[in-house]
């Protein structure tokens, strides 16, 4: 059996009042690992503060010092979620051989590591962590989340269904990872480009144990529109497919228009022809808007821009 370096990966915002639990509930997780020889003794967990305006960072710091099985590092500013946890990623490379990323909310359940592991220990690069169920999520969360998966898979987007960022991968995955460059980052349809053995780990997924959620609607809207709009390119099909049948409308409405005016109705059908007018307006915006997303995509990744600064290493600290 392998005994390799596991570093678990947490993306942390704002996260004081339940960032000493998660502390807790890990460090007996780890130690447990370490016990059983699963992992080696020098794996550690390592958060990643994204720019939080609370005493998140100075938390991870108090930890550092107190228990070495924890480090963590800190980016310039706030850069969301998904750059955060590849901020991580990134770093925990260097010093690990399998890297679990989940969230620091206590949703995710952590015994599901050891099947990871134990997955891993068998040939598998990826491991994803799937929600058995959404018993937590209200039914309004749980309709649109379900519906963004079928969505995203009607679209052609090789994504795993009821997974979000709760994973296990290999060292040689984030090697290959590391070439893939995008700004626009929507990390669980990414994974699956890379290829390698994969599996999938069952899960069910608590109530956050303190605190709010990082992800209200707006966010999680803007999220799910990053996604389909990085991975899909039937939106943009979708408009000329539509402009199409409006053409073909069109020349229906033309020949009724003509006919009605040989007719000596010149005057009849205002109401239709107005409506006309407002319909293929509001498509005309909507299609404008579709096409300004993605070209507004290709500009930001044409300005290689650094998705994330980090500030601080712990781990080069003492290093």
């Amino acid at each position: 059996m392998k005994n390799n370096i596991l570093y678990l990966v947490v993306p942390c915002y704002n996260e004081e009042e339940v960032l000493k639990e998660t502390t807790k509930r890990l460090k007996e997780k780890f130690n447990k690992l370490i016990k059983n020889k699963i992992i080696s003794n020098k794996s550690k967990v390592m958060y990643v503060n994204d720019g939080s305006k609370d005493k998140t960072w100075d938390l991870i710091q108090e930890i550092h010092e107190k228990e070495t099985l924890f480090t963590g590092i800190t980016l310039s500013r706030n850069r969301g979620h998904q750059n955060a946890l590849l901020a991580g990623l990134m770093t925990a490379k260097k010093y690990a051989d399998v890297v679990i990323s989940m969230d620091a909310d206590l949703q995710d359940d952590i015994n599901a590591i050891d099947e990871m592991l134990e997955k891993y220990q068998q040939g598998c690069d990826i491991v994803y962590g799937v929600r058995s169920a959404r018993k937590t999520d209200t039914f309004f969360k749980r309709f649109t989340a379900e519906g963004f998966y079928k969505f995203m898979k009607f679209l052609g987007v090789d994504c795993v269904y009821n997974h979000a960022d709760y994973r296990l991968t290999s060292k040689r995955v984030l090697d290959e990872f590391e070439n893939y460059k995008e700004v626009n980052l929507f990390l669980r349809g990414m994974f699956p480009l890379v290829g390698f053995k994969s599996d999938v780990v069952y899960y069910e997924r608590a109530e956050r144990f303190a605190g709010e959620s990082k992800y209200p609607l707006k966010k999680m809207l803007n999220f799910a529109w990053d996604g389909i709009t990085s991975f899909s390119v039937k939106p943009l099909r979708f408009i000329c497919t539509l402009g199409f049948l409006i053409l073909l409308v069109s020349i229906g409405i033309m020949i009724y228009s003509l006919v009605r005016h040989l007719q000596g109705n010149t005057v009849s059908g205002w109401t239709f022809l107005s409506i006309s007018i407002w319909f293929i307006g509001g498509l005309q915006m909507i299609s404008v808007g579709i096409i300004g997303e993605y070209i507004g995509k290709m500009y930001n990744e044409t300005k290689h821009r650094p998705r994330f600064i980090v500030s601080e290493n712990l781990e080069e600290k003492n290093g």
